[in-house]
């Protein structure tokens, strides 16, 4: 597995590429908020080396921005106390009125560039072995594991479609956690003066670090497992873009930008209030060209990678989403199955050995065939567990046992909506 690295931690401003005025602005906001600080404190919350912060608080000194109030304790190797000057506080307050970000420093756009492309996902190549074993928990029909392995190697697009609830969401999700490559995001990066936080602990998990190899490198950048984002009908275009907040002018990235590196799935693709034509339109360019173009509020705009796998998920036909051309951006179509009968009791029995259920195959055999089979009603991988779960709030209304007996699966089953009687959707590649 390699290794991706950061740079070195900046000894020098000129290797933090940004420019000293901007520094001292962010420092002089930040101490503005800590009252009297050592540099230490200030490089904890600015990710620079002390080192660093003093040769800013130096130049701070020199243009009177800032005073020393003595040793932090009665040691003499003790750092020195700082503090605002009224000169300092205006210096302040200036910069809070262009921006109110308060934080790490960011990183350019061209590090950031450089970044996300030496650790492109198209460099993890994942083998079957690996991804039989991170899908192992799913019950999937033959020959989708050889599928799904050319759609995630390819870091391209993928629509998953089939009926509802036979667990597309979750082969999504799953195969987003098969990549076990850590990578650097950075936690905010700049463009002109206009800084877009990007490190989000909501969205992005951090990974535990040796201390010295940490303090070495440029702390600027946060490490983290590949991410896997997920978005449903909630999505909107204007999410896709930089979210600005007029009162803080803080920037914000778009979780499509967040999900960098890593698997952004949108699910429930169709439900969305924009249509599928036109959330495909808005990525013509990042799916093919793989950048995206963002605009500042002041209209400059500029490019970000897009390097990511994109996966698509729906319960409606490919055909009634969008037109042949639209389509033709995503490059994988592939069919998820509603369950076999076979599939289905796997599924039905794997679950009731997890929550506790004691279960015979051959009444859920009989059930199967009476319920399915017989009423010409369509199986999905979600109802066992829909099952099983009336089962258990009747037995524990009754005060009896919880068993997946006929009768209880019989009571259990009128609960369980199951309007569709003929397959839908078929697989398009038959």
């Amino acid at each position: 597995m390699k290794d991706f690295q950061t740079n070195t931690a900046p000894k020098e401003i000129s290797e933090t590429g940004l420019d000293t005025h901007f520094l001292i602005g962010l420092i002089a906001k930040i101490m503005n908020e800590g009252g009297t600080m050592v540099a230490a404190q200030i490089a904890g919350i600015v990710k620079l080396s002390p080192i660093l912060v003093r040769q800013i608080l130096n130049k701070m000194q020199e243009l009177h921005l800032i005073e020393a109030r003595g040793l932090e304790s009665q040691d003499i190797k003790s750092d020195i106390r700082y503090a605002l000057t009224d000169r300092g506080k205006k210096e302040a307050y200036e910069a809070l009125l262009m921006s109110k970000y308060v934080g790490p420093a960011p990183v350019t756009l061209e590090a950031f560039w450089a970044q996300i492309k030496d650790q492109t996902i198209k460099h993890e190549v994942i083998h079957r072995e690996e991804l039989e074993r991170g899908l192992s928990h799913l019950v999937l029909p033959d020959g989708m594991i050889n599928q799904l392995g050319p759609a995630v190697n390819s870091g391209r697009s993928v629509l998953l479609y089939g009926e509802a609830g036979n667990g597309k969401t979750s082969i999504a999700e799953a195969l987003g956690k098969v990549f076990s490559q850590q990578i650097f995001v950075p936690h905010a990066f700049i463009v002109g003066s206009q800084v877009i936080r990007f490190f989000d602990e909501t969205l992005h998990d951090e990974v535990d670090e040796d201390e010295a190899e940490k303090r070495a490198r440029d702390q600027r950048w946060v490490k983290i497992e590949r991410p896997v984002v997920v978005t449903g009908g909630e999505l909107t275009l204007d999410m896709l873009d930089l979210q600005f907040d007029e009162h803080s002018r803080l920037y914000e990235a778009p979780m499509h930008l967040k999900a960098l590196g890593g698997v952004f799935v949108i699910d429930d693709f169709g439900r969305q209030r924009s249509s599928p034509t036109e959330i495909l339109n808005r990525w013509i360019v990042p799916l093919e060209s793989h950048f995206d173009i963002m605009s500042l509020h002041t209209g400059q705009k500029f490019r970000v990678p897009f390097d990511q796998l994109v996966m698509f998920s729906t319960n409606t036909l490919p055909e009634d989403l969008a037109d042949d051309a639209s389509l033709r951006r995503i490059h994988f179509k592939i069919f998820v199955p509603s369950p076999t009968r076979e599939d289905y009791l796997h599924i039905f029995s794997n679950l009731a050995k997890v929550r506790g259920l004691d279960f015979d195959g051959a009444v859920l055999g009989r059930f199967f065939d009476s319920h399915y089979k017989k009423r010409n009603v369509v199986p999905s991988g979600a109802h066992p567990g829909f099952l099983i779960d009336h089962v258990k709030a009747l037995a524990a209304f009754l005060g009896q046992p919880a068993e997946l007996s006929e009768d209880f699966l019989d009571v259990a089953w009128k609960n369980v909506a199951v309007a569709r009687r003929k397959r839908k959707i078929t697989d398009l590649s038959l």
